[in-house]
């Protein structure tokens, strides 16, 4: 019998949520990613959707923010430094920057 894959983390507000996955890379280090989808229930039948309404992206925003700072806490916790190219974004994005002198 198969063992279907989970995500490592859910953040769900009312009816948006986001799984987080995480995946190692071939370097050893460790690579997250994250989709986000609307569940309805259609009947009895729990059903989910990629589509966003108007007044779901708001929701969505709030969301995708929480599991980016999830996410980042992860990071930091490891210690390790994303690969920003494999993440698809600009470099130093995924990284912390340090709080300026005070």
């Amino acid at each position: 019998m198969q063992t279907k894959n989970k995500p490592i983390h859910e953040v769900r507000l009312g009816t948006i949520k986001a799984a987080v996955w995480k995946n190692d890379t071939d370097n050893g280090g460790v690579r997250y990613t994250a989709n986000l989808q609307r569940i309805y229930k259609d009947g009895e039948e729990w059903k989910h959707t990629e589509y966003f309404s108007r007044d779901d992206l708001l929701l969505v925003a709030k969301v995708a923010d929480l599991a980016h700072s999830w996410i980042c806490e992860q990071v930091q916790e490891r210690g390790q430094q994303q690969d920003s190219s494999a993440q698809g974004g600009n470099p130093g994005r995924w990284r912390q920057q340090p709080s300026p002198p005070k």
